[in-house]
């Protein structure tokens, strides 16, 4: 593990969080990667997002934070694969579905990006 650059993973987690909660596509846009693509996989159907795609649902969705939902999330774990790349787990609410994410990280520019993320809805569980 890279302990040195576990404080910038963390801050990174806690923008991603504060973009998804907020809607706020600024913080989104210093979250997400260009490249990024989201992925899920339900009943045996691989749904793939791109990140454009993604960010369009972003700046249209109401906001959990404008309809007073207090922020509900976690980091689960963290781990790394080098100095400049991760992978997180966490947990978060949005109105009321209750998501788990694998987001895979990368070092860019002096910051962790998204580079992918993986997700799925386990409050339909």
């Amino acid at each position: 593990m890279s302990i040195e650059k576990m404080p910038a993973l963390v801050e990174a987690v806690n923008l991603y969080f504060e973009a998804l909660h907020e809607c706020d596509l600024g913080k989104f846009d210093r979250v997400f990667h260009s490249s990024c693509s989201l992925f899920d996989t339900d009943d045996g159907k691989l749904t793939v997002v791109p990140i454009a795609d993604y960010r369009r649902v972003i700046a249209e969705r109401v906001s959990p934070m404008s309809k007073g939902q207090p922020r509900d999330d976690a980091l689960i774990s963290a781990n790394f694969l080098s100095a400049d790349t991760s992978v997180t787990k966490v947990r978060l609410r949005i109105h009321d579905k209750v998501f788990i994410d694998h987001l895979n990280w990368a070092y860019v520019d002096g910051s962790f990006m998204i580079v992918a993320k993986v997700w799925h809805d386990i409050s339909i569980a």
